[in-house]
């Protein structure tokens, strides 16, 4: 007996054992009533068996291709997608099973979809904390170590680190998500403070324009390190010296939009609508060789998780300017 065989009859067992026990009810009722025929009643239980074995062969021959898809162990992921199904019921079986089958690739990909760039960026990373460790290097060599200058590469290997510990914090978004009431005027200043020798090393000045504390609904953390890449980007990509970056807060009646705004080279118009897609670099990002291509994007997937909207404006030449759009 083949196991589909065998499937079946263990499917249809409580059928059967129904169906004799309805025609055992009948006679009975008949032979009570006086109908005691035994001639009649074995013929009646014959025809029953036929009926009843008929009904089932032709069920099972409609449901062999079927069957025997289910009971065989499959050899590759492909034969799910076979269609044997005759009835209804075996039918959106069959589709159930596609389905769950399409929703499996779909994670599969985006599985490896977040494997490979965690490993270009990983390479890119790498690759770039390669330029601070060979300087520090060269320095510890000289006699009269210059402090500056090793402070300088440190700050760049810290920004580094920071970078990559958010990218792979970015995978457990919630798990690491705290929304509180942010004082933007408060943020903006510790942020500002923190990255004062960045300023003063590349003389690029800040310019806070805020005329009161804005209150806004959005996690600290991860606002400040969007932020911290929205000036790092803008003093890394103004090259000459004493040119400002404006970091402004405009307060409105849903909401407010902070503005961090540099005079530096501009995003070409070619690139600007990619800049945030993970490992674009553009124009900008060969000229300076340091570009990963990955702050903008992590901050704008931070900026949606977070329910902020991004905008970034920016013109060759005159400089570029990045807004969030925070609502009530």
């Amino acid at each position: 007996m083949g196991a589909g065989l065998k499937l079946f009859i263990t499917e249809h067992l409580s059928y059967i054992i129904f169906q004799v026990f309805l025609v055992l009810f009948i006679l009975m009722l008949y032979w009570l009533e006086g109908f005691r025929n035994f001639e009649t009643a074995l013929y009646s239980i014959v025809m029953s068996i036929i009926l009843i074995v008929s009904f089932l062969t032709i069920r099972y021959m409609l449901r062999r291709r079927y069957l025997k898809k289910i009971v065989e162990l499959p050899k590759q992921m492909e034969d799910a997608l076979q269609k044997n199904a005759k009835t209804m019921e075996y039918y959106h079986t069959e589709e159930y099973i596609h389905e769950l089958y399409r929703l499996y690739q779909y994670e599969v990909q985006a599985l490896y979809a977040r494997q490979e760039r965690q490993y270009k960026f990983t390479n890119q990373w790498i690759h770039q904390m390669k330029t601070p460790v060979a300087v520090l290097d060269l320095l510890l060599q000289e006699e009269d170590l210059d402090k500056r200058s090793v402070q300088e590469e440190v700050e760049r290997l810290k920004r580094g680190l920071e970078m990559v510990l958010m990218n792979a914090r970015l995978e457990n978004f919630q798990e690491d998500l705290q929304v509180e009431q942010v004082n933007l005027k408060q943020l903006l200043t510790s942020t500002i403070n923190e990255n004062k020798r960045l300023f003063i090393t590349n003389r690029v000045f800040p310019e806070v324009k805020m005329e009161e504390d804005t209150i806004v609904m959005s996690d600290s953390k991860w606002l400040k390190f969007v932020i911290m890449q929205f000036i790092t980007n803008a003093v890394k990509y103004t090259f000459e010296e004493n040119k400002k970056i404006i970091v402004e807060v405009i307060k409105e009646k849903d909401g407010a939009v902070l503005c961090v705004a540099d005079q530096g080279i501009g995003i070409p118009k070619s690139d600007l609508s990619r800049v945030t897609k993970p490992f674009f670099t553009g124009e900008n990002g060969r000229k300076t060789g340091e570009s990963t291509g990955m702050g903008l994007y992590i901050a704008q997937e931070i900026c949606t998780k977070l329910g902020h909207e991004l905008i970034i404006e920016s013109e060759v030449g005159v400089g570029t300017t990045v807004k969030i759009i925070f609502q009530h």
